[in-house]
């Protein structure tokens, strides 16, 4: 299958492909920990500013792509704060890197992940965490062994539509890490540098197609996985 994709689409076609797949991934895996804890910390705590957390990390899903790539920029850029630290201290380069082009992606999925996980946490009857806490559990037991098996599907759902959030993601990523041919096109980047050429109308169509096909196919895998997590957990 494999083989028969590249040869259907030209080399920069198909190294676009590779990227979104590489972004995409280290995207959704890097975000994930955090994703679970911000989605517990406003299902479960009470603490000062919440309502102010719960704004910034939906913030990403009205503000227009373009504003969020230019806040990338401007924090993480190599004469940003952030960015000069990380580059000072650890030699980790973000803006125009296909790193950064992760960080976006992570950054415009990440409210999808932490809504799906905050969801299935608000649906866990809290009577069941406390008795575990109970009996003697620490905190940390009682979300290992109650919790996280019962929102298993919710994680499972977030984590797959964050993955296709990010294999779509266009305005951030522009703004923040450019459009260059192998370190920073994505499929979106692509699609839209083949428009702007005579006769690129092809490549974008081939490109189009499989951007589609790899939405809906997350969003059916996601459905099948979470049907079958949660028959599990009900089974156990």
């Amino acid at each position: 299958m494999t083989d028969a994709l590249t040869h259907w689409l030209g080399p920069a076609e198909w190294q676009a492909v590779r990227l979104s797949l590489q972004v995409s991934l280290w995207a959704t895996l890097a975000s994930l920990p955090f994703g679970i804890l911000t989605a517990y910390a406003l299902a479960r705590w009470s603490f000062p500013g919440k309502q102010i957390l719960n704004g910034i990390v939906h913030l990403p899903l009205i503000l227009p792509p373009v504003v969020t790539g230019y806040l990338l920029l401007v924090t993480f850029g190599r004469r940003g704060p952030v960015g000069q630290f990380l580059e000072n201290s650890f030699g980790l380069v973000l803006s125009f890197r296909w790193t950064g082009a992760a960080l976006a992606a992570a950054i415009m999925a990440f409210p999808l992940m932490v809504r799906a996980i905050r969801l299935a946490i608000e649906a866990v009857d809290p009577k069941l965490e406390a008795a575990a806490s109970t009996l003697g559990a620490a905190p940390p037991r009682v979300f290992a062994t109650v919790t996280l098996p019962l929102i298993l599907p919710g994680i499972v759902a977030g984590t797959i539509l964050a993955f296709a959030k990010a294999m779509g993601e266009f305005g951030a990523t522009i703004t923040f890490v450019s459009n260059i041919p192998g370190q920073t096109q994505t499929m979106p980047s692509a699609i839209y540098a083949f428009l702007q050429v005579p006769g690129g109308e092809d490549a974008a169509t081939r490109l189009v197609i499989i951007a589609v096909t790899i939405a809906m196919a997350a969003l059916l895998l996601s459905e099948v996985i979470s049907r079958r997590v949660a028959r599990m957990v009900a089974g156990s």
